[in-house]
């Protein structure tokens, strides 16, 4: 009898050990509510003389002040101060019937990683990880990166039924096949690195003539830098991230191009830039992303400054570029202890050279407040406006904008 309760207390005192020493944490978003969408685009080529598309969703929808997920986090405990850690994160869908949404066999990922971290040093991962430029953002973004319009630095438009948040016109989100690095924090200073990389060569040489038939290039490539600093109430930081598509499948992008968000295996590129909402491949092309954002807690009310600047170069020909800068600033407070709200207005211009030289300007404002039911369970409202100026591509010219309505509940876990 005694020797089995000092089993039993050993027994006891090892899963104790085991437990202090490592941990999985569950946590998700659920966001769901009604989301309303008005857009329009007018342009020469929908009427002989000019006219005027328009799109008009209502419908009970998700995420629209944030992306639903469902995650898994741990850390171990290395000993002498080490630790090791891990983040798997995955998109939801609560208005579709299968597990990830009616066009995938499984689950997406928004966040797949490994590292390791010291104490009084820093960390060190390796996956598919959010770039500085939107690590920077996600800190100093006054509507904390939501899915709805207005918001010119994260832009965004909640249909209600689309993966929203997956990708931005403002920045290259996430990147795959990557590797950061960030420092802890030193008398207010940090700084964080990164450096992505998925090149494949290959090559099919026929054994009769000796000529290649097929294979080429498809790589993607990129590295980042970012640094903060915090002061009392002030809050300051700058992120720069540069990102390479080579191919010699398909075209070379010589007219221009678009931006890609994430370095898959087949070189993909999902993340459209243009003015006029093309969404044509981006074969070689170089990506210069740079943002800059500060905030202040004056105690009643915090105050947000942003600037974010992408630049897409065609590397067949630095002439053939396609340019997006934009400006916002605006505030967020609590009104009382359970009610919250933000308000932020914005503007910007693209810019191009080469076929069409289109150029537009564009403006945007939204209106948002929380209701806390509970520390983890909020009622939202949220109003956004994005609005475009005349802009001349292939011979077509064209204007629009586009509204978004949303009141939902949003619960975390």
């Amino acid at each position: 009898m005694k020797k089995s309760l000092l089993a039993l207390a050993a027994l006891s005192a090892i899963a104790g050990v085991a437990q202090a020493q490592s941990s999985v944490t569950v946590y998700g978003i659920l966001d769901v509510g009604y989301i309303g969408t008005n857009g329009r685009v007018s342009s020469s080529a929908t009427a002989t003389n000019g006219g005027q598309s328009k799109t008009t969703t209502n419908q009970f929808g998700q995420s629209a002040e944030q992306t639903s997920r469902l995650g898994l986090k741990g850390t171990e405990d290395l000993g002498g101060g080490s630790s090791a850690f891990f983040t798997a994160e995955f998109y939801l869908y609560p208005q579709d019937q299968t597990l990830s949404g009616n066009t995938t066999g499984g689950l997406q990922s928004r966040q797949t990683f490994v590292g390791l971290k010291k104490n009084g040093l820093g960390q060190a991962a390796v996956g598919l990880q959010y770039t500085p430029v939107f690590s920077a953002v996600a800190a100093t973004d006054v509507g904390q990166t939501n899915n709805m319009a207005g918001n010119v630095i994260y832009p965004a438009n909640s249909s209600g039924n689309s993966n929203d948040g997956a990708n931005s016109k403002g920045m290259t989100v996430r990147t795959s096949n990557t590797l950061t690095v960030a420092s802890d924090k030193f008398a207010g200073f940090g700084a964080n690195a990164m450096v992505t990389l998925n090149n494949q060569n290959k090559s099919q040489v026929d054994n009769t003539s000796g000529v290649a038939t097929a294979g080429g290039n498809t790589n993607a490539s990129g590295w980042g830098l970012g640094a903060d600093y915090t002061f009392h109430k002030f809050y300051v930081t700058a992120a720069y991230q540069s990102l390479k598509q080579l191919t010699t499948v398909g075209n070379n992008a010589a007219t221009g191009g678009t931006g890609w968000d994430q370095a898959q295996g087949n070189g993909a590129t999902t993340a459209p830039l243009s003015a006029t909402g093309a969404t044509t491949g981006a074969f070689n092309t170089t990506d210069n992303q740079v943002y800059a954002g500060a905030t202040y807690d004056f105690g009643i009310l915090k105050a947000y400054a942003q600037y974010i600047n992408r630049k897409i170069t065609s590397t067949a020909s630095t002439n053939y570029y396609l340019k997006r800068q934009a400006e916002q600033i605006g505030v967020r407070s609590y009104l009382t202890p359970t009610i919250e709200g933000w308000a932020s207005a914005g503007l910007g211009r693209y810019t191009a050279f080469g076929q069409g030289t289109p150029t537009a300007n564009f403006n945007g404002w939204q209106l948002g407040s929380n209701y806390y039911l509970s520390k983890r369970t909020n009622l939202y409202a949220i109003y956004g406006q994005t609005l475009t100026s005349n802009s001349a591509a292939a011979g077509v010219t064209s204007s629009g904008g586009y509204s978004n309505y949303a009141v939902g509940v949003r619960h975390t876990f």
